[in-house]
């Protein structure tokens, strides 16, 4: 949408004018890699227990649904106690219509006039938007230069802004970079002590985890939240969109302690989660070594993709990747006109994302005929553009 669409006579919000939505390109191609999404469909075991359970609750339609959605919320409960180990009570857990409800949810409870939300970029560009929606301030701490978290700035920055939220990714987009678990518990502990300005004494910042790509980190990576029961002030935000193959569905849940559970339910919507998102939600749950069988050989594709993408080069200069636990790799590094490079990526079909600092783009992995794809194009489109 362009700025012209809005005629000046509507009384839109000052501070959005000339602002336009958020979205990656949506365009038909052959090959897609833009947006972090699994290549791989539900299997026909799945399909089907979706059509009969969304079948079993069509005759309820009539009816509001379970607006605490507890089945659900079980579901995220046997699901972590299995992924990561860490077994919450329903209490600690909610359910919305993909993780970017959760994280507007905690803006609304959590920022406002007069809060401020800090985060590390380079960071998800949606973050922003959701504080600018919510009259929140926004803040950022550099991260290093490979895209590791600086510990000690941020703790700098936590004690001298007084945010209200503390907002981090892990692995972080768009840059693939984990967040160790130490660095997770010495924010935790930075947090705990630190003021939140305009709020009263013995008020402390949140830390928000978002873990959306968590299932694609390597083997053995413990997740935030094993931490939930030791920290009341940590959420940790997580999706079914990415390795469950469910991006469609728009299924996010945030686990955290009943104090933020609870606080996000005061801002919640009404009957915000249908009952249909509800079915399809407990089908895949159902079917989890399914949904999740395609994950390790994603895994498998980044790493081999990373350490091609290293083997090439740009004006004589091998590109650099960012070191990845997610389902994407951040490359480049010294691309002068990555827009072009998109561009020749577009006209022969391959839709990868202009997103990160400069000089960077950011690619998806894809099916292996995809990559396979992926590869033979950018490697002929980084002799042709180099030449010009």
């Amino acid at each position: 949408m362009s700025e012209n669409t809005i005629p000046s006579s509507l009384p839109l919000r000052n501070d959005l004018i000339g602002e336009e939505p958020y979205g990656a390109p949506q365009l038909d191609v052959p090959v897609c890699l833009n947006v972090n999404e699994n290549p791989y469909p539900p299997n026909p075991d799945v399909i089907d227990t979706i059509v009969e359970r969304v079948r079993d609750i069509a005759p309820t339609l009539n009816r509001y649904p379970d607006r605490e959605h507890i089945k659900l919320r079980q579901a995220f409960s046997d699901y972590l106690a299995k992924e990561s180990g860490a077994r919450l009570d329903i209490s600690q857990l909610w359910g919305a219509n993909g993780s970017n409800e959760i994280m507007l949810q905690l803006f609304q409870a959590f920022g406002g006039p007069g809060r401020t939300a800090l985060s590390c970029d380079p960071t998800y560009s949606m973050y922003p938007e959701y504080a600018r929606d919510t009259f929140t301030g926004w803040k950022v701490v550099h991260r290093n230069a490979d895209f590791t978290l600086d510990v000690d700035r941020t703790i700098e920055a936590i004690n001298d802004i007084k945010p209200s939220m503390v907002l981090l990714t892990s692995p972080n987009n768009p840059t693939g970079t984990p967040l160790p678990l130490e660095d997770t518990e010495r924010l935790l502990a930075a947090c705990e002590q630190a003021d939140v300005s305009g709020a009263a004494p013995g008020v402390h910042p949140i830390l928000v985890i978002d873990e959306a790509y968590v299932e694609f980190r390597n083997p053995g990576t413990p997740s935030a939240v094993t931490l939930i029961n030791k920290h009341e002030n940590l959420a940790v935000s997580r999706t079914m969109s990415k390795a469950f193959a469910y991006a469609g569905a728009r299924v996010g849940y945030l686990a955290a302690s009943k104090g933020i559970i609870d606080s996000v339910r005061i801002v919640r919507m009404p009957y915000h989660l249908s009952a249909v998102t509800q079915a399809v939600a407990l089908a895949a749950f159902e079917h989890t070594d399914e949904q999740l069988s395609r994950v390790a050989h994603l895994r498998e594709v980044r790493d081999q993709t990373a350490a091609w993408l290293k083997r090439q080069t740009y004006k004589g200069v091998p590109l650099q990747v960012a070191d990845s636990e997610s389902n994407f790799l951040l490359f480049g590094g010294h691309f002068d006109n990555r827009e072009r490079i998109f561009q020749e990526l577009l006209d022969r079909g391959i839709l990868i994302r202009v997103v990160g600092p400069d000089g960077w783009l950011r690619v998806c992995m894809g099916t292996d005929d995809e990559m396979a794809r992926f590869r033979e194009a950018l490697a002929e489109v980084l002799r042709i553009v180099e030449a010009q």
